[in-house]
């Protein structure tokens, strides 16, 4: 049993030890150390812990997805990394259908309000729904050869809603499905 005077010795070690890890060094970032999370602590929560890796996932997606849009064969995107199913065959096949009618896109998108609205770590495959506010008003659709704007319809939606279906797949989390909503955010 680990007694109180223990975990006050312990904590007083890793203070000392992380005091001791920023001291001067030849331009390297110090480490940082801290106590193992406790079962209190918002690390420990198995839903917590998913709701910040769907994120990371999701925006990992959207930034292979800018790379996939913008390079002819698609060569620099690593999409596989972060789309799986439904998503990634549907980003693979739109964007082959805009290169071989001579479309690029340049620019990027933006996240903003990225909440996850649902989230199940205890199922068979582990998800979670992401909502956020897709902003493609700077990600701009143009000709290959020219690098010219192609013309687009001008009430198009520019920042709209979308959720994603994000899961846990052995090799870490994958966005399966994306469902714009067709509203302004």
């Amino acid at each position: 049993m680990t007694t109180p005077t223990a975990i006050s010795l312990t904590l007083f070690a890793l203070i000392a030890l992380a005091a001791c890890s920023t001291s001067e060094s030849d331009g390297e970032a110090a480490v940082e150390t801290s106590p193992a999370p406790s079962a209190s602590s918002p690390s420990a929560d198995p839903k917590e812990a998913a709701k910040r890796e769907a994120i990371t996932a999701y925006q990992g997606y959207w930034q292979e997805m800018e790379k996939l849009y913008a390079d002819m064969d698609g060569a620099g995107a690593n999409l596989k990394q972060y789309a799986a199913s439904a998503a990634l065959k549907n980003a693979e096949a739109d964007a082959k259908r805009a290169h071989d009618r001579g479309r690029l896109y340049t620019g990027g998108v933006a996240l903003t309000d990225q909440t996850v609205t649902k989230v199940n770590v205890s199922g068979k495959i582990p998800n979670a729904i992401v909502s956020s506010c897709l902003d493609i008003s700077k990600w701009r659709r143009v000709d290959a050869k020219t690098m010219k704007p192609v013309s687009l319809p001008k009430n198009r939606l520019t920042k709209y809603r979308i959720l994603s279906t994000v899961e846990k797949y052995p090799e870490g989390w994958r966005v399966t499905r994306d469902e714009p909503q067709g509203k302004k955010c």
